[in-house]
């Protein structure tokens, strides 16, 4: 087994696999395929994703995407919907079928007398004949099973077909309900079949490459999926083997960045559910240990700070003139100036409080988030919920 990698050096490999230590040149779409999709539970996380990683990105950029359909937002790893290119829609989506079967199969109860197949059919039929809600598959299906229990129907459609969520949802400025249908009607291509051997290893060697160094459960966890051991055996001679602190065997492409354990992370402000923090087994390479639990409140995630690397903050926008509910939770509130929140868990340098400062003001002002009188932005430390 190869040599230790300590957990700055773990940081910083991964930073600079997920375009952190410094902001890549890249286009939105080759971003977006680099990172193998971004999580998007929410409307504009894939937003401020690409914002933390990207040289000039504008929300435009994304939103563009969106409404050409060369991204498309969908249910992948883990079951929870991600942003991803239009290609990767089309060959990860069948890598979790299996996984997406299984969850069915923890309905079961409720689906008791109901042909999956034949459900798949109509469902099929139904979203293709137009985008729907899931309210209107599920009141679709209950007329075909009315003795079904009406959210297990609800997940074996979800779960059966690939579906997409429709724009204008996740269109930046835009708002829309979600509606859903087939990606093959969406896309006008089908997806691919079941996935074979050499598929599986082309996405553990991006995976490595986007999150890496990783071990075998790292990978699992970020995929949602069990058993990729063999994969990653079969690929053993292609890598570059090595050991955690705590023994755990890891595996990296040869050629991939690993800098320094001193190197600069500048301050990045992530948005709740950034991949950076879901897609490994022992997230301690960026969440200090005891930063544990820090994060989430119930099953809510909070937008996240980086100092040096690591986890050391929340943040939230918020508006400095108009208090109470007519506050904005998204951005500016009703006539005031935009602004952002930074709640610290410990102390930093003067120096990285500057550099706070300085990356919030560019966030502000990069996305969009004025108000138009050429007041500057507004940076404020203090608690979040206060």
């Amino acid at each position: 087994m190869g040599s230790v990698l300590d957990t700055r050096s773990l940081n910083r490999a991964t930073l600079a696999r997920q375009l952190l230590l410094s902001r890549a040149a890249l286009s939105a779409e080759e971003a977006v395929a680099h990172l193998l999709g971004l999580q998007a539970q929410n409307v504009k996380p894939p937003y401020f994703q690409l914002h933390a990683r990207l040289e000039g990105f504008r929300p435009a950029a994304l939103a563009q995407l969106m409404e050409s359909r060369k991204v498309v937002r969908m249910v992948t790893m883990r079951s929870t919907i991600h942003t991803h290119t239009a290609h990767d829609a089309l060959t990860l989506r069948p890598l979790v079928q299996a996984a997406r079967d299984r969850e069915v199969g923890a309905f079961r109860k409720g689906l008791v007398g109901v042909d999956l197949e034949r459900l798949g059919e109509l469902a099929r039929a139904f979203v293709e004949a137009e985008p729907r809600t899931m309210g209107e598959i599920r009141e679709e299906l209950l007329t075909h099973w009315p003795a079904a229990d009406p959210q297990s129907l609800s997940v074996a459609a979800r779960c059966r077909l690939p579906l997409v969520q429709v724009t204008p949802r996740g269109v930046w400025g835009r708002s829309g309900q979600v509606r859903l249908t087939t990606l093959e009607q969406w896309l006008g291509r089908p997806p691919g079949a079941e996935p074979p051997a050499h598929s599986v290893d082309e996405t553990v060697l991006r995976y490595l490459g986007a999150f890496g160094p990783a071990s075998v459960k790292d990978m699992q966890t970020w995929a949602g999926l069990t058993r990729l051991r063999e994969a990653f055996e079969r690929l053993r001679p292609r890598l570059t083997a090595f050991r955690d602190e705590n023994g755990v065997e890891l595996f990296d492409l040869p050629d991939a960045p690993r800098p320094d354990a001193d190197t600069p992370a500048p301050p990045r402000f992530l948005p709740e559910f950034d991949n950076l923090l879901l897609s490994h087994a022992d997230r301690t390479r960026v969440i200090p240990a005891e930063l544990k639990g820090r994060t989430w409140t119930g099953n809510q995630a909070h937008r996240t700070l980086l100092v040096d690397g690591f986890v050391a903050g929340l943040w939230r926008w918020e508006d400095m003139e108009e208090k109470g509910d007519r506050r904005d939770k998204e951005g500016k509130g009703e006539g005031g100036q935009a602004s952002i929140a930074v709640e610290l868990f410990g102390k930093v340098s003067t120096a990285q409080k500057e550099h706070i400062v300085a990356e919030g003001e560019r966030m502000i002002a990069e996305m969009g988030e004025t108000d138009g009188t050429g007041r500057r932005p507004s940076v404020r430390f203090g608690s979040i919920h206060g």
